[in-house]
């Protein structure tokens, strides 16, 4: 019977070890940013960015009021490319054509739009290129990323 207790004390102590050795979930930070963009003819306007990250896989989802749908746009229609400063010097591009179903009138949101990032990349919103109905926007950032650029 000794022998039954000691197994079970080997077993819970590998699993004990199994845990304490798994690896912690990437961070991000800050989660959410805001960021002013003129798009020409298309308008202009503030956008809410909001990021995640899973190892090196990063995601940006993006709402903003610069640009607006002139008809009924349907879901997943709408391709986007927002370019990031990396490290203050280089770029970086998170692509997708995702989003929500938009009315006539309503803001662009667009997302998740996918991108790969290393440890300590610091990412700051410089453009964006939208395509809606075939008719390409393309904006630049007018302000600094509040509260500032994403932490990875």
């Amino acid at each position: 019977m000794r022998h039954g207790i000691r197994r079970i004390g080997i077993c819970s102590a590998l699993a004990a070890g199994t845990l304490a050795l798994a690896p912690t979930a990437e961070a991000v930070s800050p989660t959410t940013a805001t960021v002013s963009f003129d798009c020409g003819l298309y308008g202009s306007g503030s956008a809410t960015l909001t990021a995640t990250q899973s190892g090196t896989a990063a995601t940006i989802e993006l709402s903003t009021s610069a640009i607006t749908a002139p008809i009924n746009v349907g879901a997943n229609s709408v391709k986007s490319t927002l370019t990031l400063t990396k490290n203050g010097s280089g770029s970086v591009a998170f692509t997708g054509n995702a989003n929500p179903a938009i009315p006539a009138g309503g803001a662009v949101s667009t997302g998740p739009l996918n991108g790969t990032v290393a440890s300590g990349d610091s990412l700051e919103a410089a453009s964006l290129k939208v395509v809606v109905l075939g008719i390409t926007a393309t904006c630049n950032a007018t302000s600094a990323q509040t509260p500032g650029p994403f932490v990875f």
